[in-house]
């Protein structure tokens, strides 16, 4: 499989004379997305899990080939806090059957004030089943000073620590704990607010190509979504990896 590079979302107003061509309807917005890119993290899932006739929908009407990460709903992640994981792991992950072969990883992104548990994360992994990718974002410093511990519970399940960045550098560590990768960008340093610049773009490619092989999955999804932003650098980023030698999915021409 190649890099897959796309946005977090894809349901966004002020796209529209941009990616969505100006009287596109918003209700064929999907396919124009999926027209240009080949993956999308869905974020909206974390606010209302929809149902599975929803997922099912979305599957019949992306193409074959077509990859949806989905964010975990924040009941298991920010109200239970990891706490009884096993019915909300179960519902998210009836649901999201309704994707089918389109169903890519899940990312479970935990608050930024939710300090370091492996017990509880490990006792959450335990409850995805083994076909399914799990992607890990931790926001709290206090995971990184159990890097043992946490290191141990990700690999266990073949869980990928989620790469973050924001305001252009990394804000968690760079390490590798499945044979897959996960990068989120949340907001870049560059003008116009939020963009990245190329340079960090291309350090970033830099960075996925040094601790992967080409043939190695990585999942990279940009959710500086104001003014299209997430758009633009998604393209830039995935010309840099390509220029690396890397076989990206397809992304926008600007």
């Amino acid at each position: 499989m190649p890099t897959l590079v796309g946005t977090s979302g894809w349901q966004y107003t002020d796209w529209r004379g941009g990616l969505y061509p100006d009287g596109l309807p918003q209700r064929l917005w999907l396919e124009e997305y999926v027209r240009r890119f080949a993956t999308v993290e869905n974020n909206n899932a974390f606010y209302r899990l929809p149902t599975r006739e929803v997922f099912t929908a979305w599957h019949d009407r992306t193409p074959e080939g077509f990859v949806m990460a989905v964010k975990a709903s924040r009941y298991l992640t920010h109200i239970k806090r990891l706490r009884d994981p096993e019915e909300p792991v179960a519902r998210l992950m009836g649901r999201a059957a309704g994707l089918g072969d389109r169903l890519g990883p899940v990312l479970v992104q935990l608050p930024p004030n939710f300090r370091e548990d492996t017990g509880a994360l490990d006792a959450c992994l335990r409850r995805f089943p083994d076909t399914v990718r799990v992607a890990v974002e931790l926001r709290h410093p206090s995971w990184w000073e159990a890097e043992r511990e946490l290191r141990a519970v990700l690999e266990r399940y073949g869980a990928a620590l989620c790469w973050a960045d924001r305001g252009s550098r990394p804000v968690t560590p760079l390490w590798r704990t499945a044979p897959w990768g996960y990068v989120r960008f949340h907001e870049g340093a560059a003008r116009p607010w939020p963009r990245y610049g190329r340079r960090a773009l291309a350090s970033w490619a830099g960075r996925v190509a040094d601790a992967w092989a080409d043939e190695d999955d990585v999942y990279a999804y940009f959710n500086n979504d104001p003014g299209g932003a997430a758009v633009v650098d998604a393209a830039v980023f995935a010309r840099a990896a390509a220029a690396l030698g890397r076989t990206v999915t397809r992304t926008p021409s600007f």
